[in-house]
């Protein structure tokens, strides 16, 4: 049975180049078909056929079925910032912010949500480029760890600096729970999923001021360790970090020895 209708916005936009309203047209294509033939029935040549174009200009925008889902992981992503932007911008209650950020996903994926239990069975393969823990994912993970590094910074609970970096990435991971539980979430308006959304902000919310103690900050950063030594998306957002800080902290050292000579 189909899935609740794509809401198409872009390809209707006349002032969009006619490139970008034909990717937009066959990624809208594909998750249409998706749901309502399923992920693994739906093929390339099937969605160049329903949009209408050759099927080798289906792969010029993308290479396989694969890179069309992680479009559709930036099409969410990027709504999702867009819409929390009211909430970061004006809030500053440290669990509002997060419960708000999460409810806020929850709207946004709302008409997906049949495709998104169809294709999960693909996405929980560690091996799939549709595991959110994969190489081809890091774009859209590091955009949703950076959103939760927003959260906290604009929070009036302050972070202590030495877990400023940990804690978006634990955020991120419960985030993720969250998107497990809602893909299988039945209830009307996926309403245990907001109900968890809700509580789990709070919970999250507690940690992070407890975490304010000295004597409880090893504990988080084991828990970080823990995850970044088994879930390989996470050794590699930690190894990108190091090597992204890593010139910042040359160049200020840079900085610091020019000063002193």
């Amino acid at each position: 049975m189909p899935g609740t209708p794509i809401k198409s916005d872009t390809v209707t936009d006349q002032k969009a180049p006619k490139s970008e309203q034909t990717r937009t047209l066959i990624l809208e294509t594909a998750l249409k078909l998706f749901q309502e033939r399923g992920y693994d029935k739906t093929t390339m040549r099937g969605i160049a056929r329903e949009a209408g174009v050759s099927v080798g200009n289906a792969y010029y925008y993308f290479e396989s079925k694969e890179h069309l889902v992680q479009g559709f992981y930036d099409r969410i992503g990027s709504a999702h910032q867009a819409a929390v932007r009211p909430i970061l911008d004006h809030e500053s209650d440290l669990q509002k912010r997060l419960a708000g950020v999460l409810t806020c996903w929850l709207d946004i994926a709302a008409p997906y949500h049949e495709f998104a239990a169809q294709f999960f069975k693909n996405a929980a393969d560690p091996e799939s480029p549709l595991s959110p823990f994969s190489p081809e994912s890091e774009p859209a993970r590091r955009q949703a760890i950076d959103m939760h590094r927003e959260v906290l910074a604009g929070a009036k609970t302050k972070v202590p600096d030495e877990l400023a970096d940990v804690l978006p990435e634990l955020m991120w991971l419960s985030q993720m729970g969250l998107v497990l539980y809602w893909v299988f979430d039945r209830s009307e308006n996926s309403e245990k999923s907001r109900r968890l959304a809700e509580r789990g902000a709070q919970l999250t919310t507690r940690g992070i001021v407890l975490a304010r103690f000295r004597v409880l900050r090893p504990l988080v950063r084991e828990v970080h360790e823990l995850f970044s030594d088994f879930l390989p998306g996470m050794a590699q957002a930690a190894a990108s970090r190091k090597k992204a800080s890593r010139p910042a902290k040359q160049g200020k050292a840079s900085t610091e020895e020019a000063s002193d000579g």
